[in-house]
C-alpha cells in the first residue's frame, strides 16, 4: 500500500461568473457570503474534517445567502417558478450525488449529499428527488420559499427584454489534510429559462468533478456550452492525459467552451498545488483559503 502524502488543507469558493453590479450594498452581501462559506468549510478542514463535508458546508452557506443564484434567492424560469439543481462529488472513489429541478428542498446541496451517501443513484429529479429528501429527514419548504420579490421583478425585466441571462451560481472545491478532493455546485439556473431546463451544475463531468489523482472543479457560466464541452471532465483529461498543469488545463478547457460560443469560469484544486480561479467574464466573485493563511476574497476583475 502506498502511503498518502499529507497536504495542506485548502478550499476555494465562487459566486458565479458574469458582471457584478457596482452597488456597495450588493458587494458587501456577496463578500459576506463568500467569507461565511470559506469560514464554514475552512473550520471543518482545520479541525481535520473531510473535503466532502467542507464543500457541502461552504455551499450550504452560499445557498442561504440571498444575493446568489442558488437556494433561497434563485432566479426564476419563464413561468415564474424556482427549480434548483445541486451536485457534490468526492475524489477518492468518484462518488457523486445530485438533484435537479427541485423547489421544496430547503438546501439542495444537502439533498445532493444524501443521494451520494445513499449510493444507489447519481442524480434524482423533481418530485422524486423531493420525496427522497423528505424520507431522508431533510428540511422541506413550500415552493415559493426560494422566491424573492426582487427575483420576480428581475424576471419581468428579462421577459420584457426577451433575454435569457443569469449568473450567481455557487460552488466550492476543497482538499483535506489527507489529500482527498471534493467539489460541490448549486444553482437556480438562468433567468427566464424554459421550464424543465437542466443546468451543467448537477452533471458530473460538466459543471462538477473530483478525482484525487487530478483535480476538483466547480464551474459557472452558460451551462449549455459547458455541457456540450464536457468542461469539468475536460479539465481532468488535460491534467491526466496531456500532462498539463491545472492552471493551463482550466484555461484550455474554458477556451474550448468559448470556441462553442459560451463564457464563464471555474474554481479548481489539485492534489498538491495552489487553487486555480479562472474566468473569461468581467467578474467572478471568489475566495480561497489555504492552510494557516488568511482568506483571500475578490469580487471584480482578475485582481
Amino acid at each position: 500500500m502506498v502511503a498518502r502524502v499529507l497536504s495542506a488543507p485548502a478550499i476555494a469558493v465562487h459566486g458565479g461568473a458574469g458582471r457584478v453590479p457596482a452597488d456597495p450594498d450588493h458587494v458587501r452581501r456577496v463578500t459576506d457570503g463568500l467569507r461565511a462559506a470559506l469560514a464554514a468549510g475552512g473550520d471543518l478542514l482545520g479541525a481535520g474534517g473531510s473535503a466532502l463535508d467542507a464543500v457541502v458546508a461552504a455551499v450550504r452557506e452560499l445557498e442561504r445567502c440571498e444575493v446568489f443564484d442558488a437556494g433561497r434567492g434563485s432566479v426564476l424560469d419563464s413561468d415564474g417558478n424556482a427549480a434548483l439543481d445541486a451536485a457534490v462529488m468526492e475524489g477518492s472513489a468518484r462518488r457523486a450525488g445530485g438533484v435537479v429541478g427541485v423547489a421544496r428542498i430547503a438546501q439542495p446541496i444537502d439533498a445532493a449529499l444524501a443521494v451520494l451517501r445513499d449510493g444507489r443513484h447519481v442524480l434524482l429529479a423533481g418530485a422524486g428527488a423531493e420525496r427522497f429528501a423528505r424520507a431522508a429527514g431533510l428540511a422541506m419548504v413550500e415552493p415559493d420559499y426560494h422566491i424573492l420579490p426582487e427575483r420576480r421583478a428581475q424576471l419581468a425585466r428579462v421577459l420584457a427584454e426577451r433575454a435569457q441571462t443569469g449568473g450567481g451560481t455557487v460552488g466550492a472545491v476543497a482538499r483535506d489534510g489527507q489529500g482527498h478532493l471534493a467539489a460541490a455546485t448549486s444553482t437556480g439556473g438562468l433567468v427566464g429559462r424554459h421550464p424543465g431546463r437542466i443546468a451543467d451544475s448537477a452533471l458530473p463531468g460538466s459543471g462538477t468533478w473530483a478525482d484525487d489523482a487530478t483535480c476538483a472543479v466547480s464551474a459557472t457560466g452558460q451551462g449549455e456550452f459547458f455541457i456540450r464541452a464536457g468542461f469539468a471532465r475536460d479539465v481532468d483529461a488535460r491534467v491526466r492525459y496531456a500532462g498539463r498543469d491545472l492552471a493551463t488545463a482550466c484555461a484550455e478547457a474554458l477556451a474550448a467552451v468559448a470556441a462553442l460560443g459560451g463564457r464563464g469560469g471555474c474554481i479548481a484544486l489539485g492534489p498538491h498545488g495552489d487553487a486555480v480561479l479562472h474566468f473569461d467574464t468581467p467578474d467572478m466573485p471568489r475566495g480561497v483559503w489555504v492552510g494557516a493563511g488568511e482568506p483571500q476574497i475578490s469580487v471584480y476583475g482578475k485582481s
